[in-house]
């Protein structure tokens, strides 16, 4: 019998995944979570084999639980709306097994946990198109200097902690905008985060 928790915040998704799952012969779900918190403390409490979970939950997210997670038996699969290369090289980090699109058929899921548990992995095939094309252009120091700009630093405060002039970071987070063909620092932020390029 595969053991599994899930974990998604939207209940009715979660009662019907939940019933879906209870169907198949071979599987049972042992436990409900309704963010990343409550997946983390029902799979050490629980031990199941599966951990499903979306991606955007309150408090912890679906990524940063799998995470935590990364050290445990339990094989993740993440599924969710969200085709975004970025959250699918961040799952890959954190060792998920499995990245399953929610349009998904339902039929599909359970050959997925089923190929999951015979030590496969399964990723959606949309998404294996975008990780080859999303490289993140910019340098360790341009992403350094985009990091304390995120932290709320100015550019003064960036000159003195990477000992540089105010002038090269300014040239250093116009290179930034240009690479990443946005207008302003909030887009740039905004947008390495949505690929993963930050941590």
């Amino acid at each position: 019998m595969i053991r599994i928790v899930l974990a998604e915040d939207q209940r009715m998704l979660l009662g019907a995944l939940g019933s879906l799952l209870s169907l198949e012969e071979d599987m049972e779900v042992i436990g409900k979570a309704g963010n990343g918190e409550e997946a983390i403390e029902l799979v050490k409490k629980h031990q199941p084999d599966i951990c499903i979970m979306d991606i955007e939950m309150p408090g912890k997210t679906g990524l940063e639980a799998a995470e935590e997670l990364k050290q445990c038996d339990c094989k993740v699969i993440i599924l969710t709306t969200f085709a975004r290369s970025g959250y699918f090289q961040r799952a890959l980090k954190a060792g998920v097994k499995g990245y399953l699109l929610k349009d998904s058929p339902s039929e599909e899921l359970a050959s997925s946990i089923r190929s999951v548990m015979a030590g496969r992995r399964v990723y959606a095939p949309e998404l294996m198109d975008d990780i080859y094309s999303e490289e993140n252009p910019l340098t360790d120091r341009e992403m350094e200097v985009l990091g304390l700009v995120a932290d709320g630093k100015n550019t003064k405060d960036i000159a003195s902690e990477l000992t540089l002039s105010a002038g090269t970071v300014r040239n250093y987070i116009s290179t930034i905008l240009d690479k990443l063909e946005v207008t302003n620092r909030i887009e740039a932020i905004r947008q390495s985060k949505e690929k993963g390029w930050f941590k």
